[in-house]
């Protein structure tokens, strides 16, 4: 895995290089001098965009610490800390989830729950990706020339909606022993002490049963996470109208949604480092933008990204610093 991580970051990382050379350097670095200092203002907006999710993940909590839920604030820093190891570090997409349940398990300690709740908040945004992407594919049908690619996108979004609606039905409507299979496997794989520390199947299968039962709560959770999503159609908006290219808001919604549906179908490369970029050019052009304003506006989101997701790492990685010396003993 860690070689496939490398070899896709250098794939990336290539294709990116190609884009910047093709489109050239000296206008994205021109556009950026006309833009100035407001571009800086992506980061609030992604921090709100954040906030909407965090409080769809927090709807699927509250009934694990009815009494004491966990704060908004606390789940946003929760949040920009998963999107910063997802979108930063090299992990296959997964590892933001893995960090998201160490730091959820401080404020409510019911490990099968909130792993339960992480489960079904990546069923949900996968629900959402489909919905948005397919509103993507028919805002772009109606402004762009040449449709094949986003046709393309179409039929692929299309083809691929078995797998998650599988995924759905089985852990809704199947046995309910969905992670004692994985359990038993991976005591095959790692011997049955080191699998029975790392996941409890049958306590993670009942609590996606119980989690699964709340169809309302599910329904506003995905609800909150869609509302999100268009939100971050605002920073498109709002980027390239700074650059100075702007585009009505059904543009912004077409251009956003289809480069997140490329975006996550890449997520084997780490960041989506070249193929969020090279995403945000193809469809920036069918929109009738350049591709110099579409490139900068792929880069100005990257920077946006490292803003707001160096001090994320930072700050977990002092909160696990505090943390262990709490539990290191000190010599008397």
């Amino acid at each position: 895995m860690k070689r496939l991580a490398l070899a896709g970051a250098a794939a990336g990382l290539a294709l990116l290089i190609a884009l910047v050379a093709w489109e050239g350097w000296q206008d994205v670095v021109h556009a950026f001098a006309r833009a100035g200092w407001p571009l800086l203002l992506l980061v609030p907006l992604r921090v709100a965009t954040l906030a909407l999710d965090a409080w769809a993940w927090r709807i699927l909590l509250l009934p694990l610490a009815p009494a004491r839920p966990p704060g908004l604030a606390f789940l946003l820093w929760v949040a920009s800390v998963r999107e910063a190891v997802n979108r930063l570090l090299p992990v296959a997409g997964v590892g933001g989830e893995v960090v998201g349940l160490r730091l959820a398990r401080t404020r409510i300690p019911d490990t099968p729950g909130v792993a339960a709740s992480l489960v079904v908040e990546v069923l949900l945004t996968i629900a959402v990706l489909y919905l948005f992407g397919g509103v993507g594919v028919m805002l772009m049908a109606h402004i762009a020339a040449g449709m094949d690619e986003v046709w393309t996108i179409g039929a692929s979004l299309l083809l691929s909606l078995p797998l998650p609606l599988l995924a759905w039905w089985l852990l809704h409507y199947g046995d309910g022993t969905a992670f004692q299979r994985i359990e038993h496997w991976a005591a095959r794989l790692l011997g049955p002490s080191r699998a029975a520390a790392a996941l409890d199947g049958a306590a993670l299968d009942a609590a996606l049963a119980q989690l699964g039962g709340r169809h309302g709560r599910l329904l506003r959770a995905l609800l909150w996470q869609l509302l999100g999503y268009v939100a971050g159609s605002v920073e498109t908006w709002y980027a390239l109208r700074l650059l100075g290219h702007p585009v009505d808001a059904t543009t912004a919604v077409a251009i956003e949604a289809l480069t997140q549906a490329v975006r996550h179908a890449g997520f084997l490369v780490p960041a989506g480092l070249g193929v969020q970029e090279a995403a945000t050019v193809l469809f920036g052009h069918l929109a009738g933008v350049g591709g110099d304003m579409a490139l900068s506006l792929a880069l100005a989101k990257r920077m946006r990204e490292l803003v707001l997701g160096v001090p994320a790492l930072l700050s977990w990685h002092w909160f696990e610093a505090v943390t262990m010396r709490r539990y290191v003993p000190r010599d008397i």
